[in-house]
């Protein structure tokens, strides 16, 4: 079962505890997840990009609004990056992430 965390596990030293994926939540949508930066994901064999969302979604859900729209598409100003790489350009949601990975999740912002 997934586990969304602000804080580090009970068995965290420091380092990537198994089965654990980290998402980075930028400045600006810190609020939505209680104050914090990054999200601790217990994924078990692994999961997809949506299903991480699902998760933090349920525990989080005007953050989850903020990503994706009410089809569960991610919005065009968001983007998701997998150690680095933009999902839309792998398998979207459907991305396989596997425990030991990081996402990153960036918002666009325009002003004027």
């Amino acid at each position: 079962m997934f586990c969304a965390s602000a804080r580090p596990p009970l068995n965290y030293e420091g380092g990537v505890v198994a089965n654990e994926v980290t998402v980075l939540v930028p400045q600006l949508l810190r609020p939505l997840v209680g104050g914090s930066g990054e999200l601790r994901l217990d994924v078990g064999d692994g999961a997809s990009v949506g299903e991480l969302l699902d998760v933090i979604s349920a525990q989080f859900p005007v953050f989850g609004r903020r990503l994706r729209d009410e089809t569960g598409t991610l919005r065009r100003h968001v983007n998701i990056y997998l150690d680095g790489d933009e999902v839309r350009r792998l398998d979207g949601l459907q991305t396989h992430v596997a425990a030991g990975r990081e996402l990153m999740v960036i918002q666009s912002v325009a002003g004027g």
